[in-house]
């Protein structure tokens, strides 16, 4: 195996990815399958990319869902490979409940007072809103049973823990992929993706300025930015955006393909 200096070389998320390649050298020197902590999906991206060079190293996944963002990485030799299904990937569900109803939450929200109630990193998958209710997630199974009927809290709400399988959990929807077209004024992340992500102009303004719009995995809290064809747009909770292509019309506006999966 290379060393892990020549697989990080040009990294911006060196430490992220330091999990991943120790456990892919694990693998590869004892030819046991290994498991990474979960992963955001920026990171699983660059990690993918940066370890299919080695070519005796098997990758698969597993986030709890198919349509999962934060999933962990399967790395196993290649002549030994098992498939993903008939390994445990360690994963859990986790209710969290409590009342919202005057205090509304967002996901950010959540995960902040999971770290608080004592998540580590790599510990927490998906999360999403369960009307006032609370939120459910997919975490470590180890962190599901740590928590469970202990209380915490998020935002001004006392919130109570409970781990779950993940076959009771209500998942999210799958989003099935689709192709777009919207005519708008500018090429401004707020039109584009008000448009493309089916939320009002204001309150995709209200989610990019608190950090939870991303381009090219890349936190943007502008909602002027200009976006280009190639770029892709990622929303927390709501999925990604491809910006397919972008045509003037006659009229002095701007004709966007997109890609929404």
């Amino acid at each position: 195996m290379q060393p892990l200096d020549s697989l990080l070389q040009g990294s911006n998320q060196r430490q992220a990815l330091l999990p991943v390649l120790e456990a892919a050298e694990t693998a590869l020197r004892t030819w046991e399958p290994s498991w990474t902590p979960l992963l955001a999906a920026a990171v699983r991206e660059e990690a993918e990319q940066r370890l299919a060079a080695l070519s005796d190293l098997h990758l698969d996944n597993a986030g709890g869902y198919p349509a999962a963002e934060h999933r962990r990485l399967l790395l196993q030799r290649a002549e030994a490979a098992q498939p993903a299904e008939s390994l445990d990937a360690g994963l859990g569900g986790l209710e969290i409940s409590g009342n919202f109803l005057f205090d509304p939450a967002e996901p950010g929200d959540f995960r902040v007072g999971l770290v608080a109630a004592g998540a580590g990193d790599g510990e927490l998958g998906d999360l999403w809103i369960r009307g006032d209710r609370g939120a459910q997630a997919i975490v470590s199974a180890e962190l599901a049973q740590r928590l469970h009927d202990q209380l915490g809290r998020v935002r001004s709400v006392e919130v109570r823990f409970e781990a779950r399988p993940i076959d009771e959990l209500q998942l999210p929807a799958e989003r099935i992929e689709r192709t777009l077209t919207t005519v708008e004024a500018s090429l401004r992340l707020d039109a584009v993706g008000s448009a493309g992500f089916g939320l009002s102009r204001s309150r995709l303004v209200e989610r990019i300025r608190r950090g939870d719009v991303r381009i090219d995995w890349q936190t943007v809290t502008s909602p002027s930015r200009e976006l280009a064809p190639g770029q892709r747009v990622q929303l927390a909770g709501r999925g990604e955006l491809l910006v397919e292509a972008t045509e003037p019309t006659q009229r002095g506006r701007w004709r966007v393909t997109l890609r929404r999966r």
